[in-house]
């Protein structure tokens, strides 16, 4: 049986969406252990001066924080 926890974050980055993901989730992992998956909850960019200045996305992290073998 496992027991598993989710967490909410934000990840920007400045060339795209994957890349904010793949920050975010990296991120993500410097501070909790066997992440599973996660869930984009939304998407957005964020304009400056007429032009793209980000890559914004809200996701969902799921991750294990026990897992008992029986």
């Amino acid at each position: 049986m496992s027991v598993a926890k989710v967490i909410e974050i934000t990840a920007e980055s400045a060339e795209s969406f994957d890349a904010a993901i793949g920050e975010g989730i990296a991120r993500a992992s410097e501070h909790v252990q066997d992440i599973q998956e996660a869930w984009i909850k939304g998407q957005k960019i964020i304009i400056r001066h007429g032009r793209i200045a980000a890559y914004r996305v809200d996701m969902k992290v799921t991750f294990i924080v026990h897992e008992h073998k029986t």
